[in-house]
C-alpha cells in the first residue's frame, strides 16, 4: 500500500512539472525589449562627481511591456525606470542612470539589471568609465 501511494505522488508531482514547463512556454506575441545600446562608456569622469545617459530602448513585440523593475548592485549607479504606465508595441522609452563617483580614482564598470514581462527579460546593462585622480576630468 505505501508503495502504491509513493507511485501516486510521485507520478502526480512528473505531472504537475510537465504542465508547469507547457504553460510557462514562451508567447510568440510577447512584447520584447530592444535597447539601441546595452552598454555606455561614460570615458573619464571627475573624482568624487557625478554623470548621467539615458538608454533608449523600444518595444519590439506585439503585447504592451511593463516595466517591473531596474536593480542596481551599488548605491553609486541608480537607475530611474518608466513604471507608471505600459510602454505599447512599437513605442520607444528610456532608463535614466546616474552614476556618483567615490574617492577612489580608476577604472569601474557597473551593470545593472531591467525586469519586465518581455521575452527577453531580465536584460543587464552596463554602465563604464575611468574615474580620474583629480576634481576635474576632460572628456
Amino acid at each position: 500500500m505505501k508503495r502504491i501511494a509513493l507511485m501516486l505522488i510521485v507520478s502526480c508531482l512528473f505531472t504537475a512539472k510537465s504542465f508547469s514547463q507547457e504553460a510557462s512556454a514562451e508567447n510568440p506575441n510577447a512584447p520584447e525589449m530592444t535597447f539601441e545600446k546595452l552598454v555606455h562608456d561614460f570615458g573619464t569622469i571627475p573624482l568624487n562627481g557625478e554623470a548621467e545617459y539615458e538608454f533608449t530602448f523600444t518595444n519590439t513585440g506585439k503585447e504592451p511591456l511593463i516595466i517591473q523593475s531596474c536593480q542596481s548592485t551599488c548605491g553609486c549607479t541608480v537607475p530611474t525606470c518608466p513604471r507608471d504606465k505600459p510602454i505599447l508595441p512599437g513605442q520607444t522609452g528610456s532608463i535614466k542612470v546616474r552614476y556618483t563617483t567615490t574617492n577612489v580614482a580608476g577604472a569601474f564598470n557597473r551593470p545593472f539589471t531591467v525586469i519586465t514581462n518581455a521575452k527577453n527579460s531580465p536584460i543587464r546593462v552596463t554602465i563604464m568609465g575611468e574615474i580620474s585622480r583629480s576634481e576635474t576630468a576632460a572628456n
